[in-house]
């Protein structure tokens, strides 16, 4: 008798979460395990449930799931990562490759391809829409189109989760206790980010960042 493979979702929209669950829990070799709204959350279930592979959405109300890719990658090495979005491919899919993920899928088509991406992954495979790979070569091959790059690009990671942040209407000093930096270092990423995007003030900068959380582009909106 086989054993189902256990799925850890980590994703802070129930609704979603739930619909992923049941699918995932018709398929006859696969068993959605665990869940979880954050980082913090999601690193006591990876020890109580010890997953056979995690599915991660990459924008979690209180935390990145960047970090938890990190965390996965050093101390549970063994664990694949499925990266979830709703964001832009191009932004984020060779952001999250990096931090160790072994697929990404976007949010739009998930209920059609996660469960052949979760057995993708799961046979030691990484998995990328044809869209991901041929952006992805095409920054190797130095081929890219300009056109459909965002001006988030150059964001380092950190600054883009300081981005992210402000978004989410954190002040500098809630963000400085998340990342355990103090205040002076937040308000050097702020002046980092408002340099690379072209952005004038404060407001302009937190403007932008809200656009960006709820649509996952960039637009600078002048007073």
């Amino acid at each position: 008798m086989n054993t189902k493979k256990k799925i850890l979702l980590v994703e802070d929209h129930p609704i979603f979460r739930l619909g992923l669950a049941e699918l995932i829990n018709q398929e006859e070799d696969l068993t959605a395990s665990g869940e979880s709204k954050d980082v913090d959350s999601a690193i006591k279930e990876i020890a109580s449930v010890r997953p056979d592979l995690i599915i991660a959405d990459i924008s979690l109300k209180d935390s990145d799931g960047i970090d938890l890719v990190r965390h996965v990658k050093k101390h549970h090495a063994h664990i694949p990562v499925l990266v979830l979005s709703m964001h832009d491919e191009y932004l984020y899919a060779q952001r999250a490759l990096h931090a160790g993920a072994r697929g990404y899928i976007m949010k739009q088509e998930a209920m059609e391809s996660v469960v052949a991406a979760i057995h993708h992954v799961l046979a030691g495979k990484i998995h990328l829409n044809e869209t991901v790979k041929e952006h992805i070569l095409s920054n190797i091959t130095g081929t890219s189109d300009l056109r459909k790059k965002s001006p988030a690009d150059c964001l380092t990671d950190r600054e883009m989760q300081v981005f992210k942040m402000i978004g989410r209407g954190f002040s500098s000093r809630e963000i400085a206790e998340r990342l355990f930096v103090s205040i002076k270092t937040i308000g050097t990423y702020r002046e980092r980010i408002k340099t690379k995007l072209n952005l004038k003030h404060a407001n302009e900068l937190v403007r932008c960042a809200v656009h960006f959380e709820k649509t996952g582009q960039v637009s600078t909106i002048a007073d």
